[in-house]
């Protein structure tokens, strides 16, 4: 039998659920269905490393290493969840009838949710005042959740380009150093030879890329909107070995050299493994999750309080400065962006190295 996968399924998995329409329809191109006749086990061949998978249709009957046998079904509470990803470990699962799970890419989904919850709106009171005093400008969380959704943090974007390496941590400083302009047809963006100065993407317009040979213009390639250029020279410190002319009028998100080269450096945070964390929690130290609330109530360390990453920065004034905090999410990108914040705000707060995924078979059983 034939699954048809739409946008309509994604809406039922966590995290996923919180996405716009758009990023699901992104997410959508990235997804894989796989079929799994009845009496198969899907895991065999295929495992859960690197992936998330769901259970969108079926019914499997799942080994956990601790030999209780759990049977899922694609309507139950556990299959909005990915499999796996709660403890302890699955050692074999079979197909009670033909099933159909979805697979995504764990690296591309966790930085999909992590730029989502930095573009959706605070829920936590007022507003916090940045540091130093100064007010917000009114319409700067407008600016932030629409550039945050423009085609710069596009799943094709932030799966290939170089926002690929971006470490989670780096995302409010980014958002602060990304300028918007508008251009116009004619404009000539990069001049093929001049030193890399700026790292741009298409918001809105078209462009076309040329090379000087023989004293002719030779065109190169076209590029759309979502369409990103200028990061080699910045790389590697050459010239710009192309020319880049507006073919209509738009606008370009761009981000200076340093800024570029700086952002992509891994920030000093102070990162514990769990063995570490769980010493420090049992001498006064709080576990923070940042992850939506439906993940939290899953698979949340026992006493955690939740904290979604998109709410951190209202937390600042309201959790106990006179406290030691331990952030987590899934994998430490979220966590890592949320400790940074706090840090800045100065608080006393590391990270758990590595997220939940980090956490040893022997300690799964306390998850939850």
């Amino acid at each position: 039998m034939t699954y048809a996968l739409d946008v309509k399924v994604l809406t039922e998995l966590e995290p996923i659920a919180s996405f716009n329409p758009d990023k699901l329809r992104e997410l959508l191109d990235y997804c894989h269905i796989e079929t799994v006749p009845q009496g198969r086990d899907p895991f065999k061949v295929h495992g859960l490393q690197g992936q998330s998978v769901y259970l969108v249709d079926g019914e499997l009957e799942l080994v956990y290493q601790d030999g209780n046998k759990v049977i899922v079904s694609a309507r139950s509470e556990w299959a909005k969840h990915p499999l796996g990803k709660r403890q302890p470990y699955i050692v074999s699962a079979t197909a009670l009838r033909e099933s159909h799970l979805l697979r995504v890419d764990d690296d591309l989904l966790d930085r999909m949710v992590t730029f989502d919850q930095f573009s959706q709106p605070n829920r936590m009171g007022t507003p916090h005042t940045p540091t130093g005093g100064e007010e917000e400008h009114p319409d700067a969380s407008t600016s932030i959740k629409r550039l945050l959704n423009s085609s710069m943090f596009s799943a094709d974007n932030l799966k290939d380009g170089p926002l690929a390496h971006l470490p989670m941590a780096n995302i409010s400083a980014l958002l602060q150093h990304i300028e918007a302009i508008a251009v116009w047809e004619g404009d000539v963006i990069i001049h093929e030879g001049d030193d890399g100065d700026y790292y741009y993407l298409i918001d809105s317009g078209r462009a076309q890329v040329t090379r000087r040979v023989g004293g002719v213009d030779m065109h190169l390639a076209d590029l759309k909107a979502g369409d990103v250029f200028g990061e080699e020279a910045l790389i590697s410190g050459a010239k710009r070995n192309a020319t880049v002319t507006m073919k209509s009028n738009g606008v370009l998100l761009r981000l200076g050299r340093q800024d570029f080269l700086a952002l992509m450096q891994e920030p000093l945070l102070h990162k514990l493994s769990y063995e570490q964390a769980t010493q420090s929690v049992a001498q006064g130290a709080v576990w923070l999750d940042v992850r939506h609330p439906p993940e939290y109530r899953y698979d949340k360390l026992p006493g955690a309080m939740n904290v979604p990453l998109n709410d951190i920065r209202n937390a600042i004034g309201v959790l106990n400065r006179n406290k030691k905090y331990i952030t987590y999410c899934q994998s430490g990108r979220r966590s890592a962006a949320a400790a940074f914040i706090l840090a800045q705000a100065g608080y006393d707060v590391q990270v758990l190295d590595g997220g939940l995924w980090s956490v040893p078979r022997t300690a799964q059983q306390q998850i939850g």
